[in-house]
């Protein structure tokens, strides 16, 4: 039987970027698990700092499906899960392969090690698309080979370190990306356009972003909160990119507890940030083209509007391509 491994960590890449933007300040990580035979067992993502990394969402339910024990199901702190885990596998995971998009971590802090957790289950091969850079968690392959695994590396290094960019970025500095909601013929005007499921992931992103960016007309126009109350989450930062300093402060974004509501006509204020979200269309598209690192679309199968953007040489490289129940998210970056 010819085993595709990079077939395995597709998946996990696919599942992980589900989660790209919500994990701040953790990378998006996906895993796969896979039996003796090639059967895929789970496939799971870290979601949110603090949650169970990826391994742990993909061993749990490994676990259940090799053993029916709903116990495991109960469980959804990461210490818990570890525990349960290693007091109960049986040596069910014998002959299991890992497939993560990076390296499992080895230190212990909001959550257990993982390097450990796999050391002590009996599975049988690891397969790692990136290496940890975070030198706090990083060694987790050489514990791994320590026990008796069988570890490989850099397996679709290339696709995993694209997932990991966000994280290295604002380790070293800071990471930028640009989201904008379009229609299918392309407008980016009159009214919402994408669908609620794509707003609450955009509320998501919101509650963890440092700073939120958007243009002065756009503020004057649509009169927008820009909170993340569809996920009852925290309200990032403003920087309200504009010439003009005068606004009506009935706009319900200047009335939120805890902003702080910068209006400049320049970026130097995003040096203070690491992970920032910029929101708009044509115009800030092009103000901020020299600073954005990712982009980010949400495309409604609808028809409509009357304006979008009139950039006509842009090239971007897509990254990774989802479908929600309705619209269709996009991660892309500027092609070089």
């Amino acid at each position: 039987m010819v085993i595709d491994n990079n077939f395995y960590m597709s998946l996990a890449l696919k599942e992980a970027w589900k989660y790209q933007g919500l994990t701040y300040p953790n990378p998006a990580v996906g895993c796969s698990v896979v039996g003796k035979y090639g059967e895929i067992l789970a496939v799971g993502a870290h979601k949110r700092a603090g949650s169970p990394h990826a391994e742990v969402e993909a061993l749990k339910t490994a676990y259940f499906k090799l053993t029916d024990d709903k116990k495991i199901i109960e469980l959804t702190a990461s210490a818990d899960i570890h525990a349960f885990l290693l007091q109960n596998h049986n040596n069910c995971f014998n002959g299991i392969s890992i497939y993560t998009t990076l390296e499992p971590c080895s230190h212990v802090g909001k959550t257990p090690s993982c390097a450990t957790l796999i050391s002590s289950l009996g599975i049988k091969q690891l397969y790692v698309g990136s290496n940890d850079s975070n030198q706090k968690a990083s060694g987790g392959n050489k514990i791994v080979k320590k026990s008796g695994l069988h570890v490989e590396n850099n397996f679709l290094k290339k696709e995993c370190d694209a997932l990991l960019k966000p994280f290295d970025m604002w380790n070293q500095k800071r990471f930028v990306f640009f989201k904008w909601a379009q229609r299918l013929n392309g407008t980016t005007d009159d009214g919402i356009i994408s669908s609620r499921e794509s707003r609450v992931n955009v509320h998501a992103m919101r509650d963890v972003c440092d700073l939120l960016v958007i243009g002065g007309n756009t503020v004057r126009m649509d009169r927008p909160t820009l909170d993340a109350r569809l996920v009852d989450g925290k309200a990032p930062n403003v920087l309200i990119l504009s010439k003009q300093k005068e606004f009506d402060e009935s706009i319900p974004l200047f009335d939120i507890k805890n902003r702080n509501v910068i209006i400049s006509d320049n970026l130097s204020i995003l040096d203070n940030y690491k992970n920032i979200m910029i929101e708009g269309s044509s115009k800030m598209f092009d103000l901020t083209s020299d600073i954005v690192d990712y982009y980010l679309c949400y495309i409604a199968p609808t028809l409509g509007g009357n304006s979008g953007f009139d950039k006509k040489d842009d090239k971007l490289e897509i990254l990774n391509i989802q479908k929600e129940e309705q619209d269709i998210i996009v991660w892309m970056k500027r092609k070089i």
